[in-house]
């Protein structure tokens, strides 16, 4: 589960949060902006492993959001076609 922390809050305390393992759930004025998915540190693991562990954290916030991938792709493929339109 993501920690919910406000965009001045993050600035300020940047290097801590960064070292953190849990997902961070960036807010702005109490909106979600974004969300930072910290890769494990574990030095056992290799880089492919780490990607899939950030992958697990980021389907479990799909999940406590109420969202799916299938959603999730949509609203990705349509952005870009939004972004690629003159």
């Amino acid at each position: 589960m993501a920690v919910r922390v406000g965009i001045r809050e993050l600035r300020a305390k940047l290097a801590s949060h960064l070292e953190s393992v849990t997902p961070i759930e960036v807010t702005r004025h109490g909106r979600t902006t974004g969300l930072y998915v910290p890769f494990p540190q574990e030095g056992s693991q290799d880089e492919r492993q780490r990607l899939l562990e950030a992958g697990r954290l980021i389907q479990a916030e799909l999940e406590r959001h109420g969202l799916t991938e299938e959603e999730l792709s949509a609203d990705f493929k349509a952005w870009r076609q939004r972004q690629h339109q003159p």
